[in-house]
């Protein structure tokens, strides 16, 4: 344990194999920058947007369902869409109920991979924040088994098996950047490598959430705007991952709303993944030039939902 924190490697090599049976084990693909009218440049693109309901989440959903004890009551979540996908796709796996509470900014796409689960679709309010307030009054109401999506350790070590997959993938990479909103992804998956390889950030300038958090020393309350609200704004990053990002993330990077949109698009275009704005905005990093890497860096991207149209782009 450093500095408080509990979610360690040790744990998260432990879970693995636990949730293995239930999760794939997702493909990486090498892309040359050449190919997106940039210099030359060899890239891994980590497609975590092809595991099971389309986004990293499922990970920490089905830790969380197969380390805690679920009531009858089931479990709920409250979500922006992939989150909520996630815990309807485990608990449809593993026979319960779950109710979940999204906010009115989550896309007809994600909603209808709620629906398609079995789950019970409520919507809570406006953003994110509001859903979360109602699936809390839920839990105490009913007693079903709260999942939360970022601010919780099952949830942290749940992601960070995504971490020991990428090493086991990439060996030898130097840099991965990866897209934050409340920051489990990134939590876990810096738990997992503890500095041993330089772990980016990447957030949508109107969602500064980590942003905010390291000039603050602390998390604190950053808008929760823009293109990917419905994945990476939440009001702040969890309390839990800040004590492993202060330790193990380098820094973070903020892109624009035009740059995740044209990351979206020339991973369409070009490589033709299919990929959520969220899911975008790490590659966007590299595409708009925001993360420039020196000479002979061998850099991942991890491309971390898919809960899109591309009819719409």
């Amino acid at each position: 344990m450093t500095n408080g924190i509990t979610v360690t490697r040790e744990r998260i090599a432990a879970m693995e194999p636990r949730i293995r049976s239930y999760i794939r084990h997702t493909p990486v693909l090498r892309v040359d920058m050449a190919d997106f009218d940039q210099p030359p440049l060899a890239v891994d693109l980590k497609l975590e947007c092809l595991q099971h309901s389309g986004s990293f989440k499922a990970r920490g959903a089905f830790t969380n369902l197969l380390e805690r004890p679920v009531p009858d009551a089931g479990v709920v979540a409250a979500s922006g869409g992939n989150h909520g996908a996630a815990v309807a796709y485990a608990a449809m796996r593993l026979g319960h109920k779950a109710p979940i509470f999204v906010p009115e900014v989550s896309p007809p796409a994600k909603l209808e991979r709620i629906r398609s689960y079995g789950a019970e679709l409520i919507v809570g309010g406006a953003r994110y924040a509001e859903a979360l307030a109602a699936s809390e009054r839920f839990a105490e109401e009913t007693g079903a088994l709260q999942i939360h999506a970022f601010n919780q350790e099952e949830t942290l070590v749940g992601q960070g098996t995504l971490g020991l997959e990428i090493e086991s993938d990439l060996p030898k990479i130097d840099t991965l950047l990866v897209a934050v909103g409340g920051g489990g992804l990134i939590g876990g998956i810096a738990a997992w490598f503890t500095g041993r390889i330089r772990i980016i950030a990447v957030e949508p300038e109107g969602a500064p959430t980590l942003h905010r958090a390291f000039e603050a020393g602390h998390p604190v309350d950053a808008p929760a705007e823009g293109i990917a609200a419905d994945s990476l704004a939440p009001k702040r990053v969890g309390e839990m991952m800040f004590p492993i990002a202060e330790a193990f993330v380098e820094r973070s990077i903020l892109v624009s709303d035009d740059d995740i949109i044209a990351a979206q698009k020339a991973l369409w275009n070009r490589a033709r993944i299919i990929s959520e704005p969220g899911g975008a905005a790490a590659f966007a990093a590299v595409l708009s030039g925001r993360y420039a890497p020196a000479a002979g860096e061998r850099v991942a991207v991890l491309v971390c939902g898919a809960n899109a149209d591309p009819a719409t782009f």
